[in-house]
């Protein structure tokens, strides 16, 4: 299954980063795309977009200012299956997406992504204190899988804050 597209531009508002494509996105070429991820829902419950998106119009949100990528670019069925070595070099590659588009904002779409990115073993919910590429700020929002055991609740408020950031 080949790899689904990234979705970025320079100087984007959000860069938002997954772990990898799951199965569903691989099949359909877009993210997010398995029904029992809640990104759409949480992203408009959250209030950064205005209405719920589907995962077939992630491409729109560009316009937005809104982008999409993953540390690891090969869909599994889930993340346990990324090996060591895919994470090493997708954290090479995605730091060099950074550095070359500028976001304002990266917000790891899961602790764990940034755990590998950055390197970090802890890292707090929302602004990190350091980010790893300059003129940057590393956000970390729970993962959406439906397989996260937070409530609904408690995810939106942390996304609220990533509206928050967004709109000083």
């Amino acid at each position: 299954m080949k790899p689904i597209p990234d979705h970025l531009k320079e100087n984007l508002t959000i860069l938002f980063v997954g772990f990898n494509p799951s199965i569903r996105s691989g099949e359909v070429g877009h993210h997010y795309a398995n029904p029992n991820n809640r990104f759409w829902k949480i992203l408009f419950e959250a209030g950064l977009t205005d209405r719920r998106y589907e995962a077939s119009e992630d491409r729109d949100l560009i316009a937005l200012g809104y982008g999409f990528t993953n540390i690891v670019a090969r869909p599994t069925k889930s993340a346990d299956e990324i090996t060591r070595e895919e994470y090493r070099e997708g954290k090479e590659i995605l730091k060099k997406k950074i550095e070359r588009y500028k976001p304002r904002v990266v917000c790891f779409v899961g602790k764990g992504v940034y755990q590998e990115y950055s390197g970090r073993k802890k890292a707090p919910w929302g602004i990190q204190s350091e980010s790893v590429v300059s003129e940057t700020l590393d956000f970390v929002a729970p993962s959406s899988s439906g397989l996260v055991r937070m409530k609904m609740e408690e995810i939106v408020a942390i996304y609220r804050q990533l509206t928050q950031l967004i709109e000083k």
